[in-house]
């Protein structure tokens, strides 16, 4: 079989750390939708610049991935899904997240900052016209990310509301008229329980962590720095495990989500990383190509607004990692499949 080439994208926009990532200006004016208008904002200075430049970056995102062939899946929180606040609320679920900590519940935000009424004077938290044109453009999945930013793992929340929260996602998937069949879970956090309740509600594919101890996340809540350290090493050198795997190397188990795991964050330009910017990109590169040429998967993720901040500069990185994947693709016969794929091949035994 040959090499397979996969990229999976947690597309939340604020609703990925509403808690802890705070808005600089009033929500009073209105934002020209859906292309916005201008030149970047490089480097971005606070937040409404860094997701104005991530609501740029996206369809730039789409022409790439498209002149390439490469298939994505764009795992997207449900709420954005939405035209209005009216709509998003009426799609919510009766049982939220019980969080003991209540900062980490996107409901809780909402009661105590408010959202604007719908994407024009909102683009933080409405995106439906980026996903029309995820859904618009060929070779992209559209995935879940839950519809809340669901913690599995969080002290207080139960399965049920899990499962109330999944129910929710396939509400707001079903108004661009999509099944969600690919999920990724928010911050990384998932148990056995919580994948069996995927499968229940639809989902047959997740995303899961590198098999490496400092990928195993069991909280947002005082996370080791020994971990985030080693995880940012391994960015740059050969700290963890090797990460492409065989496919049929995936567990299929009945009733259950099947789990494809991730195979390297892609971290996004930083001015002071100077020569490591290329090395961190020459390094995935050289993992796509071990894969294409022992005919294992590569599954390459990060979030959209990962390249807010130099959103030219992390898109020339995209670039070359495309461009590479083309001749691999050319040499040695890689494949790009999304997440939805693989787990259609998987289910099919092929």
């Amino acid at each position: 079989m040959p090499g397979i080439f996969t990229i999976s994208l947690d597309f939340e926009l604020h609703w990925g750390g509403f808690e802890k990532w705070p808005l600089q200006k009033a929500r009073d004016e209105n934002y020209e939708i859906p292309h916005l208008s201008g030149e970047y904002f490089s480097p971005a200075t606070n937040y409404n610049t860094y997701f104005l430049n991530t609501r740029k970056v996206i369809p730039e995102m789409l022409r790439m991935f498209a002149a390439h062939e490469a298939h994505v899946t764009w795992a997207t929180v449900g709420m954005l899904f939405h035209q209005s606040r009216h709509e998003l609320l009426n799609n919510a679920p009766t049982s939220r997240p019980s969080y003991a900590d209540r900062q980490l519940s996107a409901y809780h935000y909402i009661e105590r900052h408010g959202i604007g009424n719908d994407e024009i004077n909102d683009p933080f938290h409405f995106a439906p016209s980026l996903i029309k044109q995820i859904t618009s453009t060929p070779y992209q999945e559209l995935g879940s990310h839950t519809f809340a930013h669901y913690y599995c793992n969080e002290e207080g929340q139960t399965v049920e509301q899990f499962r109330e929260d999944l129910k929710a996602a396939q509400r707001a998937a079903s108004l661009h008229r999509v099944n969600l069949s690919s999920l990724v879970f928010p911050r990384n956090q998932f148990n056995d329980q919580y994948l069996k309740v995927c499968f229940e509600e639809g989902i047959r594919a997740v995303r899961s962590n590198p098999l490496d101890w400092f990928w195993h996340i069991e909280s947002t809540q005082a996370e080791s720095k020994w971990k985030r350290l080693n995880r940012g090493l391994d960015a740059y050198f050969p700290v963890g495990k090797k990460n492409t795997y065989k496919l049929s190397s995936i567990q299929y188990r009945e009733g259950y989500a099947l789990c494809l795991p991730a195979s390297r964050l892609l971290r996004p330009y930083n001015p002071r990383e100077f020569f490591l910017n290329d090395f961190k990109i020459n390094r995935i590169k050289g993992e796509m190509e071990r894969a294409a040429q022992q005919g294992e998967v590569y599954h390459l993720w990060w979030h959209p607004h990962n390249f807010g901040r130099y959103p030219k500069e992390s898109l020339a990185g995209l670039q070359s990692i495309l461009t590479h994947y083309a001749y691999c693709r050319e040499k040695h016969g890689m494949e790009s499949l999304n997440m939805g794929e693989i787990g259609q091949v998987l289910m099919k035994g092929d």
